[in-house]
């Protein structure tokens, strides 16, 4: 990781030096030869009105003229030509070319448009040609005409001098600032990757085993984050380690509680002798009550463990939720009727919904069946159904004793009763509503119980109308 991060600092730094480098060495040649042109321009135009004024085209030989041609040619190391309309060369600064006849065709294209013309030829030297005009009025128009040409050539030798000096110290900039920005990136590097480092390690310490230890590295804000995410991770594990250890004790606890009953029964019998058939029958009957209430705690925590399932487990179908719930009421009405308790139904309107009717009836047995069970002498059950455009609900109400305010957090709690006394006299084994619980989050739904002692208890179920995985 942290070769990556040295490369990427690396790289971004280098990039806009490069690009600096190169604007810095583009820049200077193309403003050096601009303000070269602009010069040779200004002397060429200033030399052109010289020669004009003093009648130089006519008579050659004039000192201070010459004198000031050579100057010029001296001062940027050039050469300088005078050429009057008929191509004749009237000073060559060179003296080499001293009255010959120059054949150019971009003197003669100057003499006939009188506008200057500018070239550069290669890296090595640059050529103006800058006409040598004087006013004349013809047929009561003023017109400039074309008398001659100053030729200059000048050398880009100081220019291209100047432009190595500048590129050996661009380079030298260039390299040091390179060894500047790699140890840069080298530290920062090790700074931005120690955070991450640090988390590793913590998170080997944590997967060696010690998990009551917390995640705390120190960084940047985005790897206080992580460690937060992780230690808030680390303690929901710590939760669910701390309550399968609870539900592996209560279910050991629950297991054993019938089977000592049984053990009990069963020394009780045998340390008897001569016991009657009736005494006999007597404890079979408690024997096999015992082992009855074994059975429902089995069967419950293998339905749990069902519930416990991926979402992928769910057999989803559409079906008419009210016809569910008079085939769950239909098999609890005997049960209601044994203990006086009035079943109610009420149905707003048909819902067709798409769940897993296994699960969901499963659900809501449990719900009736704990309100009838822990009900009054001669109550009341009301199960209602309605739905909108995106759920249904369902409700079951009874007229029973309550739970208190302090239980209410706790009754989907696996093994989890109120009064544990008055849950086994009923056969309840505490995993009816953690079971219902586990059916209604498998179908994206909520439940909520509102309970006031000695005056009943309401759940209310909410169920999507439409399952989405």
């Amino acid at each position: 990781m942290r070769v990556h991060a040295l490369l990427a600092l690396f790289i971004i730094g280098v990039i806009p030096l490069l690009f600096f480098s190169w604007e810095i060495l583009n820049t200077y040649d193309k403003t050096a030869l601009e303000q070269k042109k602009s010069e040779m321009q200004s002397q060429g135009s200033s030399l052109a009105n010289l020669l004009t004024s003093s009648g130089y085209l006519a008579d050659s030989t004039l000192a201070e003229v010459n004198t000031e041609i050579l100057r010029i040619a001296s001062l940027y190391e050039g050469r300088i030509m005078v050429i009057d309309s008929k191509l004749n060369i009237l000073k060559d600064t060179y003296g080499i070319e001293d009255g010959n006849i120059i054949i150019s065709e971009d003197v003669i294209k100057c003499l006939k448009s009188s506008n200057s013309i500018y070239r550069s030829n290669g890296d090595y030297y640059i050529e103006m040609i800058v006409p040598i005009t004087y006013s004349s009025a013809k047929e009561n128009t003023a017109s400039k005409e074309s008398v001659g040409v100053v030729l200059m050539n000048f050398s880009t030798k100081n220019v291209q001098s100047i432009h190595t000096i500048l590129y050996r110290k661009t380079t030298v900039l260039f390299v040091t600032t390179i060894i500047l920005i790699l140890v840069y990136a080298f530290f920062y590097s090790g700074v931005f990757t120690k955070p991450f480092l640090n988390l590793k390690k913590a998170i080997g310490h944590l997967t060696e085993g010690y998990m009551d230890d917390e995640v705390k590295v120190d960084g940047f804000y985005e790897v206080q984050q992580i460690s937060q995410s992780l230690n808030q991770m680390l303690q929901r594990i710590k939760n669910l380690e701390n309550s399968r250890q609870e539900f592996v004790s209560n279910v050991s606890h629950e297991l054993k509680t019938p089977l000592t009953s049984v053990k009990v029964l069963a020394d009780s019998l045998l340390m008897q002798e001569g016991a009657s058939e009736e005494l006999y029958k007597e404890f079979l009957v408690d024997i096999a009550e015992e082992i009855e209430r074994e059975n429902k705690i089995i069967n419950d925590l293998l339905a749990l463990v069902k519930l416990d399932k991926a979402a992928s487990d769910m057999n989803i179908n559409a079906i008419k939720i009210n016809d569910l719930l008079e085939v769950v009421l239909k098999r609890l009405r005997p049960i209601a009727k044994n203990s006086n308790i009035e079943l109610i139904y009420e149905s707003y309107r048909p819902v067709i919904a798409e769940v897993d009717e296994v699960k969901l009836s499963l659900a809501f047995s449990n719900l009736i069946e704990n309100a009838v069970k822990y009900n009054v002498e001669d109550g009341w059950v009301r199960v209602s159904l309605n739905a909108d455009h995106k759920y249904f609900y369902v409700k079951v109400s009874d007229s029973g004793i309550g739970i208190p305010e302090e239980a209410q957090d706790s009754i989907f709690d696996r093994f989890y009763r109120v009064d544990k006394a008055r849950s086994r006299g009923t056969g309840g084994t505490g995993l009816g509503l953690a079971i219902t619980k586990n059916a209604v989050h498998m179908h994206k739904g909520a439940i909520k119980v509102y309970s006031k002692e000695n005056e009943g208890t309401t759940f209310t179920v909410r169920i999507p109308i439409n399952y989405i995985a």
